[in-house]
C-alpha cells in the first residue's frame, strides 16, 4: 500500500511540476524533495501542494513546521497522505 502511494505521489510529482525529463523509477522516495535532492523551490511546493490537494483532499498549512516535515521525502508525503485518507 505505501509503495503503491509512493509511486502514484512520484507521478504527481512529475505531472505537476512538469519533470518529463525524470521517471519515477529515478526518484528515490528517500531522498530530499527540496535544495538538495532533487532540488525543487518554494514555488514548486504550492504547486504540488494543490496537486496533493485536488488529487487526495488534504490540505495543509503553507507555514507550518508540520508541513515542512510532510514536504521532506516521497516517503513522508506518502505517510501523511495516507494517515489523512484513513481518518
Amino acid at each position: 500500500m505505501q509503495e503503491a502511494l509512493e509511486l502514484e505521489i512520484k507521478k504527481l510529482l512529475i505531472d505537476a511540476l512538469n519533470l518529463e525529463d525524470l521517471t519515477p523509477e529515478q526518484i528515490d522516495a528517500e531522498e530530499a524533495l527540496f535544495f538538495k535532492g532533487l532540488g525543487l523551490d518554494s514555488i514548486d511546493a504550492l504547486e504540488l501542494g494543490l496537486a496533493l490537494q485536488k488529487r487526495y483532499g488534504v490540505s495543509m498549512s503553507a507555514d507550518s513546521q508540520e508541513t515542512r516535515r510532510h514536504f521532506g521525502s516521497i516517503k513522508a508525503l506518502a505517510q501523511f497522505v495516507g494517515a489523512a485518507r484513513v481518518r
